[in-house]
Protein backbone atom coordinates (compact mmCIF):
# COMPACT_ATOMS: atom_id res chain seq x y z
CA UNK A 1 0.00 0.00 0.00
CA UNK A 2 1.48 3.86 -0.68
CA UNK A 3 2.35 5.33 2.10
CA UNK A 4 1.18 8.74 2.83
CA UNK A 5 4.00 11.64 3.31
CA UNK A 6 4.39 15.09 3.77
CA UNK A 7 3.95 16.66 0.34
CA UNK A 8 5.94 19.11 -1.63
CA UNK A 9 4.52 22.53 0.73
CA UNK A 10 5.30 20.87 3.72
CA UNK A 11 1.27 19.82 4.29
CA UNK A 12 1.44 17.15 6.55
CA UNK A 13 -1.33 14.11 6.36
CA UNK A 14 -4.02 13.43 9.24
CA UNK A 15 -2.93 11.12 11.40
CA UNK A 16 -5.59 8.71 10.75
CA UNK A 17 -4.58 8.97 7.31
CA UNK A 18 -0.96 8.05 8.17
CA UNK A 19 -2.11 5.43 10.34
CA UNK A 20 -5.43 4.45 9.95
CA UNK A 21 -5.01 2.08 13.07
CA UNK A 22 -5.81 5.04 15.56
CA UNK A 23 -9.34 5.13 13.90
CA UNK A 24 -9.74 1.25 14.42
CA UNK A 25 -8.56 1.85 17.95
CA UNK A 26 -10.87 4.27 18.83
CA UNK A 27 -13.96 2.61 17.45
CA UNK A 28 -12.90 -0.54 19.42
CA UNK A 29 -12.29 2.18 22.18
CA UNK A 30 -15.16 2.85 22.42
CA UNK A 31 -16.97 -0.57 22.23
CA UNK A 32 -14.82 -1.63 25.05
CA UNK A 33 -16.71 1.10 26.69
CA UNK A 34 -20.04 0.72 25.96
CA UNK A 35 -19.48 -2.87 26.54
CA UNK A 36 -18.22 -2.36 30.11
CA UNK A 37 -20.69 0.18 31.11
CA UNK A 38 -23.10 -1.72 30.05
CA UNK A 39 -22.08 -5.23 31.55
CA UNK A 40 -21.62 -3.06 35.03
CA UNK A 41 -25.28 -1.86 34.84
CA UNK A 42 -26.81 -5.21 34.76
CA UNK A 43 -24.62 -6.77 37.40
CA UNK A 44 -25.31 -3.89 39.77
CA UNK A 45 -28.97 -4.36 38.47
CA UNK A 46 -29.06 -7.89 38.96
CA UNK A 47 -30.67 -9.35 35.83
CA UNK A 48 -30.85 -12.53 34.68
CA UNK A 49 -28.03 -14.51 33.09
CA UNK A 50 -29.65 -14.86 29.66
CA UNK A 51 -29.40 -10.91 29.46
CA UNK A 52 -25.56 -11.14 30.62
CA UNK A 53 -25.16 -13.92 27.94
CA UNK A 54 -27.06 -11.92 25.12
CA UNK A 55 -24.47 -8.21 26.00
CA UNK A 56 -21.58 -10.66 26.37
CA UNK A 57 -22.10 -12.52 23.38
CA UNK A 58 -21.77 -8.92 21.70
CA UNK A 59 -18.71 -8.31 23.37
CA UNK A 60 -17.22 -11.43 21.80
CA UNK A 61 -18.81 -10.43 18.14
CA UNK A 62 -16.30 -6.73 18.52
CA UNK A 63 -13.49 -9.00 19.44
CA UNK A 64 -14.24 -11.43 16.70
CA UNK A 65 -14.33 -8.69 14.15
CA UNK A 66 -11.02 -7.69 14.67
CA UNK A 67 -9.65 -10.48 12.97
CA UNK A 68 -12.74 -12.13 10.78
CA UNK A 69 -14.55 -9.17 9.81
CA UNK A 70 -18.13 -10.35 8.53
CA UNK A 71 -18.46 -12.93 11.27
CA UNK A 72 -17.59 -10.41 14.08
CA UNK A 73 -20.26 -7.85 12.17
CA UNK A 74 -23.24 -10.93 11.91
CA UNK A 75 -22.48 -11.76 15.33
CA UNK A 76 -22.22 -8.40 17.37
CA UNK A 77 -25.51 -6.93 14.62
CA UNK A 78 -27.70 -10.68 16.10
CA UNK A 79 -27.00 -9.68 19.81
CA UNK A 80 -29.06 -6.51 19.42
CA UNK A 81 -31.72 -9.06 18.75
CA UNK A 82 -30.44 -11.42 21.45
CA UNK A 83 -31.33 -8.51 24.00
CA UNK A 84 -34.35 -7.50 22.55
CA UNK A 85 -35.58 -11.02 22.35
CA UNK A 86 -34.86 -11.72 26.78
CA UNK A 87 -36.88 -7.99 27.08
CA UNK A 88 -33.92 -5.37 27.91
CA UNK A 89 -33.40 -2.24 25.75
CA UNK A 90 -30.77 -2.94 23.52
CA UNK A 91 -29.11 0.69 22.67
CA UNK A 92 -25.61 -0.23 24.12
CA UNK A 93 -25.44 -3.18 21.75
CA UNK A 94 -26.58 -1.34 18.87
CA UNK A 95 -24.20 1.05 19.72
CA UNK A 96 -21.28 -1.56 19.76
CA UNK A 97 -22.82 -2.92 16.51
CA UNK A 98 -22.49 0.42 14.90
CA UNK A 99 -18.71 0.97 15.91
CA UNK A 100 -18.33 -2.54 14.27
CA UNK A 101 -20.25 -1.89 11.11
CA UNK A 102 -17.44 2.04 10.74
CA UNK A 103 -14.29 -0.27 10.91
CA UNK A 104 -15.24 -2.94 8.50
CA UNK A 105 -16.71 -0.35 6.00
CA UNK A 106 -13.48 1.37 6.86
CA UNK A 107 -11.33 -1.65 6.19
CA UNK A 108 -12.85 -1.69 2.73
CA UNK A 109 -15.40 -4.33 2.85
CA UNK A 110 -18.50 -4.23 0.82
CA UNK A 111 -20.39 -1.27 3.03
CA UNK A 112 -23.98 -1.44 1.25
CA UNK A 113 -23.62 -5.20 2.20
CA UNK A 114 -22.48 -4.45 5.84
CA UNK A 115 -25.19 -1.87 6.64
CA UNK A 116 -27.68 -4.27 5.28
CA UNK A 117 -26.57 -6.69 7.70
CA UNK A 118 -26.84 -4.54 9.93
CA UNK A 119 -29.69 -2.96 9.24
CA UNK A 120 -31.82 -6.00 8.92
CA UNK A 121 -31.26 -6.84 12.36
CA UNK A 122 -32.31 -3.89 14.07
CA UNK A 123 -35.44 -3.61 11.67
CA UNK A 124 -36.19 -7.53 13.08
CA UNK A 125 -35.70 -7.12 16.29
CA UNK A 126 -38.01 -3.91 16.38
CA UNK A 127 -40.36 -4.57 14.08
CA UNK A 128 -41.67 -8.53 15.06
CA UNK A 129 -39.86 -8.23 19.11
CA UNK A 130 -39.88 -4.63 19.84
CA UNK A 131 -38.59 -3.23 22.82
CA UNK A 132 -36.90 -0.55 21.51
CA UNK A 133 -38.00 2.72 24.26
CA UNK A 134 -39.16 5.45 22.62
CA UNK A 135 -40.91 3.40 20.18
CA UNK A 136 -40.75 4.67 15.97
CA UNK A 137 -38.77 7.50 16.79
CA UNK A 138 -35.99 5.20 18.25
CA UNK A 139 -36.37 2.33 15.65
CA UNK A 140 -36.09 4.73 13.02
CA UNK A 141 -32.54 6.45 14.77
CA UNK A 142 -31.43 3.09 14.88
CA UNK A 143 -31.77 2.50 11.33
CA UNK A 144 -30.21 5.59 9.81
CA UNK A 145 -27.29 5.31 12.38
CA UNK A 146 -25.79 2.05 10.88
CA UNK A 147 -26.91 3.75 7.09
CA UNK A 148 -24.67 6.47 8.77
CA UNK A 149 -21.85 4.48 10.65
CA UNK A 150 -21.46 2.35 7.34
CA UNK A 151 -21.75 5.10 4.86
CA UNK A 152 -18.94 7.21 7.61
CA UNK A 153 -16.71 4.26 7.57
CA UNK A 154 -17.06 3.84 3.30
CA UNK A 155 -16.24 7.66 3.37
CA UNK A 156 -13.29 8.28 5.43
CA UNK A 157 -11.97 5.23 3.16
CA UNK A 158 -12.46 6.76 -0.29
CA UNK A 159 -10.96 10.13 1.04
CA UNK A 160 -7.67 8.35 2.52
CA UNK A 161 -7.28 6.39 -1.01
CA UNK A 162 -7.78 9.39 -2.75
CA UNK A 163 -5.12 11.83 -0.52
CA UNK A 164 -2.93 8.56 -0.91
CA UNK A 165 -3.42 8.54 -4.73
CA UNK A 166 -2.83 12.67 -5.07
CA UNK A 167 0.48 12.09 -3.01
CA UNK A 168 1.64 9.70 -5.22
CA UNK A 169 1.08 11.42 -8.15
CA UNK A 170 2.66 14.23 -6.94
CA UNK A 171 6.08 12.24 -6.28
CA UNK A 172 6.14 10.64 -9.54
CA UNK A 173 5.47 14.29 -10.68
CA UNK A 174 8.51 15.37 -9.06
CA UNK A 175 10.71 12.12 -9.91
CA UNK A 176 9.92 12.84 -13.70
CA UNK A 177 10.36 16.35 -13.63
CA UNK A 178 13.69 15.26 -11.66
CA UNK A 179 14.66 13.11 -14.70
CA UNK A 180 13.79 15.43 -17.24
CA UNK A 181 15.50 17.98 -15.67
CA UNK A 182 18.73 15.81 -15.59
CA UNK A 183 18.28 14.45 -19.70
CA UNK A 184 17.97 18.07 -20.66
CA UNK A 185 21.18 19.20 -18.95
CA UNK A 186 23.28 16.29 -20.53
CA UNK A 187 21.56 17.13 -23.60
CA UNK A 188 22.87 21.16 -23.41
CA UNK A 189 26.30 19.52 -22.76
CA UNK A 190 26.75 17.64 -25.27
CA UNK A 191 25.57 20.63 -27.69
CA UNK A 192 27.62 22.92 -25.55
CA UNK A 193 30.42 20.05 -26.11
CA UNK A 194 29.42 19.83 -30.23
CA UNK A 195 29.44 23.88 -30.33
CA UNK A 196 33.42 23.37 -28.98
CA UNK A 197 34.49 20.86 -31.31
CA UNK A 198 33.23 23.08 -34.34
CA UNK A 199 35.11 26.09 -32.67
CA UNK A 200 38.42 23.82 -31.39
CA UNK A 201 38.11 22.10 -35.05
CA UNK A 202 38.07 25.23 -37.40
CA UNK A 203 40.90 26.77 -34.90
CA UNK A 204 43.23 23.79 -35.70
CA UNK A 205 42.43 23.97 -39.21
CA UNK A 206 43.31 27.55 -39.36
CA UNK A 207 46.94 26.67 -37.29
CA UNK A 208 47.64 24.11 -40.10
CA UNK A 209 47.08 26.41 -42.53
CA UNK A 210 49.45 28.89 -41.43
CA UNK A 211 52.18 26.52 -40.44
CA UNK A 212 51.85 25.71 -44.07
CA UNK A 213 52.54 29.17 -45.43
CA UNK A 214 54.65 29.49 -42.59
CA UNK A 215 56.71 26.75 -44.08
CA UNK A 216 57.07 27.51 -47.54
CA UNK A 217 58.31 31.07 -46.31
CA UNK A 218 61.47 29.35 -44.73
CA UNK A 219 64.64 29.57 -46.19
CA UNK A 220 66.70 26.76 -48.15
CA UNK A 221 68.80 26.24 -45.35
CA UNK A 222 66.07 26.33 -42.68
CA UNK A 223 65.89 22.65 -42.48
CA UNK A 224 65.54 22.34 -38.52
CA UNK A 225 62.95 24.95 -38.44
CA UNK A 226 60.79 22.96 -41.41
CA UNK A 227 61.08 19.52 -39.87
CA UNK A 228 59.64 21.70 -36.74
CA UNK A 229 56.72 22.99 -38.76
CA UNK A 230 55.93 19.55 -40.77
CA UNK A 231 56.29 17.87 -37.25
CA UNK A 232 53.61 20.37 -36.54
CA UNK A 233 51.21 20.45 -39.08
CA UNK A 234 51.27 16.85 -38.69
CA UNK A 235 50.01 17.09 -35.43
CA UNK A 236 47.33 19.69 -35.74
CA UNK A 237 45.81 17.26 -39.17
CA UNK A 238 45.56 14.29 -35.81
CA UNK A 239 43.73 17.07 -34.01
CA UNK A 240 41.08 17.75 -36.70
CA UNK A 241 40.80 13.98 -37.48
CA UNK A 242 40.65 13.05 -33.69
CA UNK A 243 38.00 15.93 -32.98
CA UNK A 244 36.19 14.84 -36.07
CA UNK A 245 35.61 11.17 -34.53
CA UNK A 246 34.78 12.76 -31.23
CA UNK A 247 31.90 14.91 -33.21
CA UNK A 248 30.95 11.79 -34.99
CA UNK A 249 30.13 10.14 -31.16
CA UNK A 250 28.62 12.57 -29.54
CA UNK A 251 26.15 13.27 -32.44
CA UNK A 252 25.52 9.53 -32.79
CA UNK A 253 21.43 8.93 -32.64
CA UNK A 254 20.91 12.44 -33.39
CA UNK A 255 17.97 13.03 -35.54
CA UNK A 256 19.56 16.42 -36.90
CA UNK A 257 18.19 17.21 -40.05
CA UNK A 258 20.52 17.74 -43.51
CA UNK A 259 19.81 21.75 -42.57
CA UNK A 260 20.56 21.70 -39.38
CA UNK A 261 23.69 19.83 -40.13
CA UNK A 262 25.11 21.98 -42.65
CA UNK A 263 24.05 25.51 -40.92
CA UNK A 264 27.45 26.89 -39.41
CA UNK A 265 28.33 27.14 -35.99
CA UNK A 266 26.50 30.11 -34.05
CA UNK A 267 28.50 33.39 -33.37
CA UNK A 268 28.45 36.74 -32.44
CA UNK A 269 27.81 37.65 -35.88
CA UNK A 270 24.96 35.56 -36.64
CA UNK A 271 22.87 37.69 -33.73
CA UNK A 272 21.64 40.06 -36.46
CA UNK A 273 19.84 36.96 -38.22
CA UNK A 274 19.17 35.49 -35.03
CA UNK A 275 17.11 38.61 -33.82
CA UNK A 276 14.76 39.11 -37.37
CA UNK A 277 13.90 35.25 -36.97
CA UNK A 278 12.11 36.42 -33.72
CA UNK A 279 10.70 39.46 -35.19
CA UNK A 280 9.16 37.40 -38.20
CA UNK A 281 7.71 35.61 -36.27
CA UNK A 282 6.07 38.88 -34.39
CA UNK A 283 8.21 39.36 -31.15
CA UNK A 284 9.07 42.90 -30.77
CA UNK A 285 13.23 43.30 -30.46
CA UNK A 286 15.16 46.37 -29.63
CA UNK A 287 18.23 45.32 -30.02
CA UNK A 288 21.63 47.13 -29.18
CA UNK A 289 25.26 45.38 -30.11
CA UNK A 290 28.13 47.55 -29.20
CA UNK A 291 30.64 44.53 -29.55
CA UNK A 292 32.72 43.11 -32.59
CA UNK A 293 33.12 39.93 -33.20
CA UNK A 294 36.70 39.91 -33.57
CA UNK A 295 36.41 41.04 -30.21
CA UNK A 296 35.77 37.72 -28.35
CA UNK A 297 36.72 33.95 -28.64
CA UNK A 298 34.87 31.76 -30.95
CA UNK A 299 33.73 29.99 -28.01
CA UNK A 300 32.21 33.10 -25.72
CA UNK A 301 30.94 34.01 -29.47
CA UNK A 302 28.55 30.75 -29.32
CA UNK A 303 27.53 30.94 -25.75
CA UNK A 304 26.47 34.60 -26.29
CA UNK A 305 24.71 33.65 -29.18
CA UNK A 306 23.14 30.50 -27.53
CA UNK A 307 22.70 32.98 -24.59
CA UNK A 308 20.01 35.60 -26.42
CA UNK A 309 18.69 32.30 -28.51
CA UNK A 310 17.06 31.01 -25.34
CA UNK A 311 16.14 34.27 -23.57
CA UNK A 312 14.20 35.57 -26.70
CA UNK A 313 12.66 31.84 -27.01
CA UNK A 314 11.31 32.84 -23.00
CA UNK A 315 10.15 36.27 -24.02
CA UNK A 316 8.43 34.63 -27.05
CA UNK A 317 6.37 32.45 -25.14
CA UNK A 318 5.89 33.64 -21.76
CA UNK A 319 6.32 38.03 -22.33
CA UNK A 320 4.61 40.73 -23.89
CA UNK A 321 5.58 43.85 -25.44
CA UNK A 322 9.24 44.70 -26.80
CA UNK A 323 12.10 42.74 -25.83
CA UNK A 324 15.71 44.57 -25.44
CA UNK A 325 18.63 42.75 -26.43
CA UNK A 326 21.93 44.43 -25.09
CA UNK A 327 25.38 43.15 -25.89
CA UNK A 328 28.44 45.43 -24.76
CA UNK A 329 31.85 44.76 -23.41
CA UNK A 330 32.35 46.76 -19.83
CA UNK A 331 35.32 47.05 -18.15
CA UNK A 332 37.27 43.63 -19.95
CA UNK A 333 33.85 41.55 -19.40
CA UNK A 334 31.20 41.06 -22.18
CA UNK A 335 27.93 41.54 -20.80
CA UNK A 336 24.44 40.38 -22.43
CA UNK A 337 21.32 42.01 -21.33
CA UNK A 338 17.32 40.24 -21.86
CA UNK A 339 14.51 41.94 -20.77
CA UNK A 340 10.93 42.01 -21.39
CA UNK A 341 7.75 42.43 -19.51
CA UNK A 342 6.04 39.47 -17.96
CA UNK A 343 3.49 38.04 -19.84
CA UNK A 344 -0.39 36.81 -19.17
CA UNK A 345 -1.03 34.82 -21.96
CA UNK A 346 0.92 32.26 -23.65
CA UNK A 347 1.61 32.72 -27.45
CA UNK A 348 2.22 28.82 -27.88
CA UNK A 349 0.87 25.69 -26.33
CA UNK A 350 4.00 23.76 -25.59
CA UNK A 351 4.34 23.62 -21.58
CA UNK A 352 7.13 25.85 -20.35
CA UNK A 353 9.27 23.50 -17.23
CA UNK A 354 11.96 26.37 -17.25
CA UNK A 355 14.81 23.46 -18.03
CA UNK A 356 16.32 25.81 -21.08
CA UNK A 357 17.07 28.20 -18.49
CA UNK A 358 18.89 25.14 -16.62
CA UNK A 359 20.71 24.82 -20.37
CA UNK A 360 21.77 28.08 -20.46
CA UNK A 361 23.24 28.10 -16.85
CA UNK A 362 25.34 25.30 -17.78
CA UNK A 363 27.00 26.90 -21.07
CA UNK A 364 27.78 30.19 -19.49
CA UNK A 365 29.61 28.45 -16.49
CA UNK A 366 31.00 26.41 -19.15
CA UNK A 367 32.64 29.57 -20.63
CA UNK A 368 33.99 30.53 -16.70
CA UNK A 369 31.04 33.14 -16.83
CA UNK A 370 28.06 34.01 -14.74
CA UNK A 371 24.27 34.40 -15.50
CA UNK A 372 21.87 36.08 -13.39
CA UNK A 373 18.05 35.23 -13.94
CA UNK A 374 15.22 37.54 -12.26
CA UNK A 375 11.88 38.63 -12.17
CA UNK A 376 11.06 42.34 -10.72
CA UNK A 377 8.29 44.71 -11.09
CA UNK A 378 6.58 42.65 -13.62
CA UNK A 379 10.35 41.99 -16.08
CA UNK A 380 12.04 39.09 -16.91
CA UNK A 381 15.44 39.88 -16.88
CA UNK A 382 18.19 37.50 -18.01
CA UNK A 383 22.24 38.76 -17.68
CA UNK A 384 25.19 36.85 -18.51
CA UNK A 385 29.11 37.86 -17.76
CA UNK A 386 31.69 36.31 -19.85
CA UNK A 387 35.32 37.35 -20.40
CA UNK A 388 35.88 37.76 -23.90
CA UNK A 389 38.31 34.87 -23.86
CA UNK A 390 35.98 32.54 -22.07
CA UNK A 391 37.10 30.09 -19.28
CA UNK A 392 41.05 30.03 -18.23
CA UNK A 393 42.48 26.63 -17.41
CA UNK A 394 44.52 26.72 -14.03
Amino acid sequence: MVTAQDDEDGATAPLWIRSPRVLHAVAYALAALVFTGQVVALLLRGSDAATVLAVVLAGVGVVLSVWTPWAGLVVTSAASFAVTEVGQDPLSVWMMAVLVLFSVTFRGKQPVVATVVVAGFFLAAYMTIGGFRGGAVVGSAALFSAIAGGATGAALRIYREHWLVLAERARSALATRELEATRRVTEERLRIARDLHDVVGHQVAMLSVHLGVAEIGLPADAESSREALVSARSSARGVVVETQRILALLRRGDDVSDDEALRPTPSLGGLAALIASFESVGLDVHPSIDLAEEAVGPGVGVTLYRVVQEALTNAYRHGEGAATVTVREEGGTIRVDVENEIGHVRRDSGSGSGLGLVGMRERVESSGGRLTVESVDGRFHVRAELSPVGAVLA
